[in-house]
């Protein structure tokens, strides 16, 4: 038997992928409604969370934060049976994940920190991202089960809370990159181009094909033998800020990288590749 707290729209679809497997299903959410709709796909709905774990050897949960799911397993822990298994697939803190893991395990219980790169179709149809790390005996018993959720199951070894901080870094270069596009759209509208015009850029010329390369340069150090050098790369970021405020509008990312750009340049740096930029954190 099963649990699953927290009826958001990854967890609902989850669950919904589990039944259609055969297995059988307990679920709990703060807001009962979203637990009851899932009766009529077999789940079985219960108001309170820890007669929701109750009977359950493998508990997921997909939450809001740390500490959520630190009141939520809290309330729960009264249902637990005895030596139960908890795989949290929240995105949290590093040291949540690290703490819980501790905590969780003097009291007799195994926690495991699994969160995702996983939309709602995702989860429903068992495709996408799933990261791992820690007690690998523990990974390499629930790796079948985690496995059929998702498309990949991507283990980073034996560091508690790894898992975790690989999650935020995934989800910080989604944000820059929307951040990034934000920006490309304002540049756009400025100059009179529309958002096909841009699509069929990007369909011909894929810029994060390039992303690989680029984190083995800053890996490496070597900023000397540039392709774009800085004071290049910065005329290019004041030609952009030029053509928006002439346009009308504004950009969020460039003005602050612009900046960046140029504590780099009064330290020497312009005829050196642009990416010295992140010099500092790549070291």
């Amino acid at each position: 038997m099963k649990a699953f707290l927290g009826m958001g729209l990854l967890g609902s679809n989850f669950v919904k992928a589990m039944l259609k497997k055969g297995e059988q299903v307990q679920v709990w959410n703060r807001t009962a409604s979203k637990a009851k709709a899932l009766e009529a796909d077999g789940a079985k709905a219960f108001d309170s969370v820890a007669d929701a774990v109750k009977g359950a050897d493998v508990i997921h949960i997909t939450l809001k934060d740390d500490a959520t799911v630190d009141e939520v397993l809290g309330n729960a822990s009264t249902g637990f049976e005895r030596g139960a298994t908890i795989i949290d697939h929240t995105t949290t803190s590093a040291k949540g994940a690290i703490e819980r893991t501790k905590k969780w395990k003097e009291r007799g219980y195994t926690y495991l920190h699994a969160p995702v790169f996983m939309g709602p179709p995702n989860a429903l149809e068992s495709t996408g991202y799933m990261l791992v790390s820690g007690d690998q005996d523990v990974i390499r018993k629930f790796e079948p089960e985690l496995s059929k959720m998702t498309g990949k199951l991507i283990n980073f070894g034996a560091e508690e809370g790894k898992a975790a901080g690989m999650k935020l870094i995934g989800n910080l270069f989604l944000i820059s990159m929307t951040a990034g596009l934000s920006d490309a759209l304002a540049l756009a509208k400025a100059q009179g181009i529309g958002t096909e015009d841009i699509l069929n850029l990007f369909s011909a010329w894929n810029p994060g094909t390039a992303a690989p390369a680029r984190l083995k340069k800053l890996s490496s150090g070597d900023y000397s033998q540039p392709s774009w050098e800085l004071s290049m790369a910065r005329k290019d970021a004041g030609l952009m800020m030029k053509a928006a405020e002439d346009g009308g509008t504004h950009l969020t990312v460039i003005p602050a990288v612009a900046g960046l750009m140029d504590q780099w340049i009064a330290q020497g740096h312009g005829n050196d590749d642009w990416s010295v930029i992140a010099k500092d954190n790549a070291s």
